[in-house]
């Protein structure tokens, strides 16, 4: 594996922590308060995870890939 494709892996899983983190907290806010702007921020939040775990699924096998 090359240092490259780790990297990138690895910036992808802290883009996913940091989106789930917003989703959990929008998520509690609304759940908690009713607010419809922490709904509209959580969804939002969420969509941003799937084009994220896309990524990182691609790469990740790449990179499986590569090592073979």
């Amino acid at each position: 594996m090359s240092n490259e494709s780790i990297a990138n892996l690895e910036s992808l899983k802290t883009n996913l922590d940091t989106l789930w983190a917003q989703f959990t907290e929008n998520h509690a806010i609304f759940a908690d308060k009713g607010n419809k702007a922490a709904a509209a921020r959580a969804r939002k939040a969420i969509n941003e995870l799937k084009k994220h775990i896309t990524a990182y699924k691609k790469a990740s096998v790449e990179t499986t890939k590569a090592v073979k």
